[in-house]
């Protein structure tokens, strides 16, 4: 029997980190005199890189402010981002059914791996994945699908036999760079037609819509 795999994307597809990342952007904005952004505006930059998130939120793209940016941010985030961000309740069952099927699973985010590991640990969820890829674990944030790549590699799965879940357009392009099919929780701030480009894409209300998704389908190319 071919290995198969579920890869997820972490924030606001596994977890909220709305909290933390608006207390983290601001603090690191105002360490450089900038102004403060409003949480909508933060809120929509969730699960880009760093500087992508300056030149977001700022027009800012000067190389060295976005490493002055990203390490104030990392610097705060240290502090106060582990305790600001909520696992979602559906995580632990539909994680459950998933290893329960024998699927292997596992997260490809920008988050840093420590971070995200220190967030499983305090929910009791490190078990529950066989890899984890955070944002310093590759050189070329997603769009790029090195980190998906780097997954597939550690699991021994090939693309075709994996699902990558995630919320933002930015995972969508992720995975067709890497050839696995994708799914969309509509559990950030994305809404379908913001996957346009990406017609293949498999639609999920919330990660308790997976299970069904991978069991009960079986004619789906996945």
């Amino acid at each position: 029997m071919r290995k198969r795999a579920v890869l997820f994307d972490f924030d606001f597809t596994l977890a909220d980190s709305t909290l933390g990342a608006v207390e983290c952007v601001n603090s690191a904005l105002a360490a450089m005199a900038l102004p403060r952004a409003a949480p909508n505006a933060i809120r929509a930059t969730i699960g880009l890189g760093l500087a992508a998130t300056l030149a977001r939120l700022t027009g800012i793209t000067d190389p060295a402010l976005a490493e002055t940016f990203s390490r104030n941010f990392v610097k705060r985030a240290d502090m106060r981002m582990v305790e600001l961000t909520t696992i979602f309740p559906e995580v632990a069952p539909t994680l459950d059914r998933v290893k329960a099927a024998g699927i292997s699973t596992g997260i490809i985010s920008t988050k840093f791996r420590y971070r995200i590991e220190a967030i499983l640990r305090r929910d009791r969820l490190s078990s529950a994945f066989d890899v984890i890829v955070g944002g310093e674990d590759v050189t070329r944030h997603k769009p790029d699908p090195e980190g998906l790549v780097k997954a597939l590699g550690k699991l021994e799965v090939r693309a075709v036999d994996c699902l990558y879940v995630g919320d933002h357009p930015v995972d969508a392009q992720a995975a067709e760079a890497a050839g696995i099919p994708f799914a969309a929780v509509l559990t950030g701030v994305a809404v379908p037609s913001d996957f346009e480009p990406w017609p293949a894409t498999m639609f999920l209300d919330s990660l308790l819509d997976l299970a069904p998704l991978l069991g009960l389908r079986p004619a789906m190319a996945f």
